[in-house]
C-alpha cells in the first residue's frame, strides 16, 4: 500500500514553504526556512531538533510500537511509532544531526469520543514518553492528551511549535475515516 506522506507548498502568509506531514510521514531538514505542519487526533507528532546543528525534523505515527506483519515491519512502515522514530531519526542522522544532542516536543494524542479502540491515544502518549526516555532524548515541551485534535505548525529554526487545538467536528471526516480505518485493521501490541 502507498500513502502520499507529505507534501510541500509555498504560504505567502508565511513567506515560507510548509511541508505538511500526513500519517505515516516523516521528514528531516537542514532548511531553517521550512515549517513542518500537521493535523492530529489520536496519532502523535514528534518535532526533534539538533540543537548544535540546527537539524531538525518531524513525524507522523498512528499506534504505538511496530507492526507485527512482517510486510508493514520490513518496509519501515513509518504509520508505527517504533518504525517512525527509526526513520526520522535516521534521515536527521545522515543529513547531520548527533544522536546525542537531540530533543524533543511531542503532539497528539488527543481522545477520538467516538474510537475506543484499546485506547490507542494514550498507549501512543505513553510509547512516545517511554521511547525518548529510554533513548535520552530529553522532551522539552509538548501538548498531549485531551479531548480535541490539534494543527501544529513547526519552525525548524527557533524550535518553535504553534498549537491549535481544535474540536473533532473541525477535522475533516476523510482523515477520520482514514485513521478508524487503519486502527480497525492494525495489530496492537
Amino acid at each position: 500500500m502507498v500513502f502520499s506522506i507529505s507534501q510541500k507548498n509555498y504560504n505567502s502568509k508565511l513567506k515560507r514553504y510548509v511541508h505538511e506531514i500526513f500519517a505515516g510521514g516523516y521528514h528531516a531538514t537542514r532548511n531553517p526556512d521550512l515549517v513542518f505542519s500537521t493535523l492530529l487526533g489520536s496519532c502523535i507528532s514528534v518535532c526533534l531538533r539538533d540543537r548544535l546543528t540546527g537539524v531538525a525534523g518531524m513525524n507522523h505515527f498512528m499506534l504505538p510500537g511496530k507492526s507485527r506483519k512482517k510486510v508493514a515491519a520490513s518496509n519501515g512502515d513509518a504509520r508505527y511509532g517504533l518504525n517512525s522514530m527509526k526513520l526520522l531519526i535516521g534521515e536527521m542522522l545522515k543529513i547531520g544531526a548527533g544522536k546525542n544532542a537531540l530533543e524533543a516536543k511531542i503532539f497528539g494524542g488527543g481522545q477520538l469520543y467516538e474510537m475506543a479502540l484499546n485506547n490507542v491515544a494514550d498507549m501512543n502518549i505513553n510509547f512516545i514518553k517511554a521511547y525518548l526516555r529510554k533513548n535520552r532524548i530529553p522532551v522539552l515541551a509538548g501538548s498531549v492528551g485531551g479531548n480535541f485534535g490539534r494543527k501544529i505548525y513547526f519552525y525548524p529554526d527557533t524550535f518553535t511549535v504553534y498549537v491549535k487545538q481544535i474540536s473533532f467536528k473541525e477535522i475533516p471526516a476523510v482523515a477520520l475515516q482514514q485513521e478508524k480505518r487503519f486502527m480497525q485493521s492494525a495489530i496492537i501490541e
